[in-house]
């Protein structure tokens, strides 16, 4: 994270009532390609207004319109923060990169971007900064010098080894031999393919009774993750165990395991937020998801953007004081939210993303 330069809008976008929205407990939909804001608000804030376009890999899925709530809780709580949720419907890499170059001509102050293709939308990243703006990534990253700081939402070997370390508590301890899948969006997913790496290596060191024999893509498509499912489970008759590591490759894989009449005897884990798993979880096809606090990765994403614009993040700094999250390891060019959430029968309940 190199650049700190900063870029002034005034009057560039109205600001408009905001919805409430509540987080982890009776989170509610936020509206797709929002702007929030509270004239109120603005008059009670001091400091200049800052204004953030937030752009997630694909718009309309619930992980990403749960992380959304959270960021509004943050713009709403600092005041002086514009907000614009915005993104691809379809996941197109192409669509994402010419938003950023969109919103770098609106003159936004701070570009917060889930790549899609890393590669793909790093120019326009670069060229984003090289207007001043503040350019960050959350839930996954790019091309490091295509922006300043990732607010990553825990480190990957955590993220990969939680999910393994799930999988094989799951099928009951690593005495069982069992042959397993990936489920993965995006071949071009950059912190999917890093956790790929990491759930590889946690397999060979530690549990060489997980054989791995497929990496399949779903294209961030619920039906193409049931298929791809339900093809391996042809080809491989014996497979013990599916990851679905994106919210969409996992409903889409416990579906086909329910459908195959196979629930309890084919594992199925990964990450999802619990509300689009609760039913598999409560039939028995899912015994635990893997994840974070989505709307608390939202909200810090929002206090590390307005923070840059504020010239109150620096380079070198190792803490960073996040709201009401408190204070944030700060690792190099790398914010981290914390720790990875395993739900069950036990506690999902106590849900609400």
């Amino acid at each position: 994270m190199k650049s700190r330069s900063e870029a002034s809008v005034q009057g560039v976008y109205s600001t408009l009532t905001l919805l409430a929205f509540g987080l982890i407990f009776g989170a509610c939909s936020p509206s797709e390609n929002s702007q929030i804001g509270s004239e109120s608000e603005s008059i009670l804030s001091s400091g200049k207004r800052i204004t953030i376009a937030l752009i997630p890999k694909k718009k309309g899925l619930p992980y990403f319109t749960s992380c959304a709530s959270g960021a509004e809780e943050a713009a709403r709580e600092l005041g002086n923060v514009d907000l614009i949720y915005d993104g691809p419907t379809d996941g197109s890499p192409e669509k994402q990169a010419s938003m950023i170059e969109q919103y770098a001509l609106k003159g936004v102050d701070v570009i917060a971007v889930s790549p899609n293709d890393p590669e793909v939308v790093a120019p326009a990243m670069r060229k984003a900064r090289e207007k001043g703006i503040h350019v960050i990534t959350w839930d996954a990253d790019a091309v490091t010098d295509a922006r300043s700081y990732f607010v990553n939402q825990s480190t990957a070997q955590a993220i990969a080894y939680g999910m393994v370390d799930t999988m094989v508590q799951d099928l009951g301890g690593p005495e069982v031999k069992a042959q397993v899948a990936i489920v993965t969006a995006y071949l071009t997913a950059a912190n999917q393919n890093i956790w790929i790496e990491h759930m590889k290596a946690r397999m060979a060191d530690t549990y060489p009774n997980l054989d791995l024999v497929a990496i399949k893509p779903s294209d961030e498509d619920q039906k193409l993750a049931f298929k791809v499912t339900q093809d391996l489970m042809k080809a491989y008759p014996d497979i013990k165990g599916f990851f679905g590591i994106s919210s969409v490759s996992f409903p889409g894989a416990a579906e086909a395991v329910k459908q195959a009449g196979r629930s309890g005897e084919v594992m199925v884990t990964g990450l999802a937020t619990p509300n689009s798993m609760k039913a598999y979880v409560q039939d028995g096809t899912v015994k635990s998801v893997v994840l974070w606090n989505t709307a608390e990765l939202g909200y810090l994403t929002v206090q590390v953007g307005a923070a840059l614009a504020n010239g109150t993040l620096n380079p070198g700094d190792e803490q960073f004081v996040a709201g009401k999250l408190g204070e944030k390891e700060v690792a190099g060019d790398q914010v981290l939210l914390g720790d990875i959430l395993v739900f069950n029968q036990e506690n999902i309940d106590q849900y609400d993303f």
